[in-house]
């Protein structure tokens, strides 16, 4: 009984607050989430689904990848039973050019993404992108940060085998993407493993995403065990940084993006996108977009 009213709060508090749909979804999914402890193991799980929101499986309508593309799996070692991830090989048609590693956010996987993938390709650069378990074609698991950050661990080391040329070698991350991206890119060094960083839509942490929805996702993230705690991992990362936001994001407010940003090390560049919103930056100022990123890809991936 105290969990419903407790739950019935915080869908009266965040229908006050939330300025959209899926501002409303990504907060009260953090907010109920949080509601778990450690020594609950099915609540737990129970947690994570609601905060990761995984989407299995293949799309009816999906008619395929363009021709010279490639999807594959890649098994996930030390598991206790045999488990796999989907890659996704989107080459660009130069040879010469650079390589991004493409982790997506919560929800939506790579069918979801294709068109902010295809953005990706048409601004110069050959993709790698990976479904963590739990998404698209990879295993059905419960996502957790820990298995999120393995995963794009694993996606890496396929990229590396795509791209030699470490200066070519760039991360990306969208959204709860660009956790897993610094965490990854903390773990790497520029210029001996990788070329630069793009951060779209990112966060400091999970926990300043609760405290940006009000004193009660406060109380209740103080449960929670995934963390994503970007704003304490990117003072490790000593490489070249692209940080886009949407002026109108609701999802992840601009500030906290804005607060990223200012705890980078140089060189770094932000860009907020006019009346862009969380996922749409791509649509909503495609030149802009594209020339942002072609931009830093000419300043540091040209692989000289």
């Amino acid at each position: 009984m105290f969990i419903n009213f407790f739950m019935k709060m915080s869908v009266n508090w965040n229908l006050r607050k939330a300025h959209s749909v899926t501002a409303l979804l990504f907060r009260l999914a953090l907010v109920l989430a949080l509601l778990s402890t450690s020594g609950c193991a099915w609540l737990g799980n129970y947690q994570r689904q609601l905060i990761y929101r995984p989407t299995a499986g293949v799309p009816a309508d999906f008619s395929g990848l363009r021709a010279g593309d490639e999807r594959y799996w890649v098994s996930v070692p030390d598991t206790d039973t045999p488990q796999h991830v989907a890659i996704w090989w989107l080459p660009h048609a130069s040879p010469d050019a650079p390589t991004l590693l493409y982790l997506h956010g919560t929800f939506r996987n790579l069918f979801g993404n294709l068109r902010k993938i295809e953005a990706l390709r048409s601004a110069g650069f050959s993709v790698l992108a990976v479904d963590y378990r739990g998404w698209g074609e990879s295993s059905v698991i419960t996502p957790s940060e820990q298995s999120i950050t393995a995963d794009a661990q694993l996606a890496w080391t396929e990229l590396t085998k795509r791209q030699p040329n470490a200066s070519k070698r760039v991360i990306y991350g969208h959204s709860m993407g660009s956790g897993a991206a610094l965490d990854l890119a903390s773990r790497l060094k520029n210029p001996t493993d990788y070329g630069g960083l793009i951060l779209e839509s990112a966060f400091t942490s999970f926990t300043d995403i609760a405290n940006s929805a009000g004193w009660l996702a406060s109380l209740v993230n103080l449960f929670n065990s995934e963390r994503f705690d970007s704003i304490n991992k990117i003072s490790q990362v000593q490489t070249p940084l692209l940080m886009l936001h949407g002026s109108q994001d609701n999802t992840i407010p601009v500030n906290l993006g804005e607060r990223l940003f200012a705890a980078a090390n140089p060189p770094k560049q932000w860009l907020a996108i006019e009346n862009a919103k969380h996922s749409d930056l791509d649509l909503a100022d495609p030149a802009l977009y594209r020339a942002t990123l072609q931009a830093f890809a000419a300043s540091y991936l040209s692989g000289q």
